[in-house]
């Protein structure tokens, strides 16, 4: 416990880019999702499957080899991030801190899709050919009608997915961002004598983080209800 006191500076360091990456990459995927959400259910055929076949592979691909596709492979493609470089306070947001962003950002929106997906399917077919009866387009009825339904009844499985993202974030820890399972692990090394206590405190602040993700939530879908 001692080794986490006497080094909060690091140990909020580390948080402050677990709670970015989670905040970056959940606003990002909750935006990505809701497009392939929409190009799933819209009436282009090949644009449906295609997208269909995108989801699918890359929920059935692990996080980490995403993650080290944007790294390690992605710049010998020409993929990279150098331009980025942001410095808040004591944290750098750099191209490896990009590269995490998008690489969660590409596994979690498929799982947002999906979970909108359902909330979707929730919606009766009768308002969206009620809509397009009175003439809206396709993009007119998903943002009029569909997906406004489809997000009340998504709260739950879309805070799910953000939840499981929270704790994603640790994946980067393993490509040199050194948010908190990396301090945890540093501090772990520099110490095994207080490993017990360095682990319960890195795992009681997450779950302090997973517990307010859920509040917000709980109050978003209370409120919603009440809206209805």
């Amino acid at each position: 416990m001692n080794a986490v006191l006497d080094n909060l500076d690091l140990v909020a360091r580390a948080f402050a880019y677990t709670v970015l990456l989670f905040v970056i990459s959940g606003v990002l995927s909750l935006v990505f999702g809701t497009l392939l959400a929409a190009f799933r259910v819209g009436p282009v055929a090949v644009l449906s499957r295609a997208t269909g076949a995108y989801v699918t592979a890359i929920r059935n691909t692990p996080l980490l080899i995403i993650l080290i596709f944007f790294r390690i492979a992605g710049p010998k493609v020409g993929i990279t991030f150098n331009f980025i470089d942001v410095k808040i306070g004591d944290v750098s947001l750099n191209n490896l801190f990009a590269a995490c962003v998008v690489g969660l950002t590409v596994y979690t929106s498929c799982f947002v899709c999906e979970a909108l997906r359902s909330g979707i399917n929730a919606v009766p077919l009768g308002q969206a050919e009620a809509a397009r009866a009175i003439g809206l387009p396709f993009v007119g009825v998903m943002r009029e009608v569909i997906l406004p339904q489809a997000f009340r009844a998504s709260v739950p499985p879309v805070a799910s997915v953000q939840i499981a993202l929270l704790k994603n974030t640790t994946v980067a820890g393993t490509l040199g961002v050194f948010e908190a399972f990396a301090r945890m692990r540093s501090l772990i090394n520099d110490d095994a004598t207080q490993r017990i206590g360095i682990f319960l405190m890195f795992a009681l602040i997450f779950v302090v983080l997973v517990e307010i993700v859920s509040f917000g939530a709980n109050r978003l879908e209370r409120h919603w209800r009440v809206a209805r």
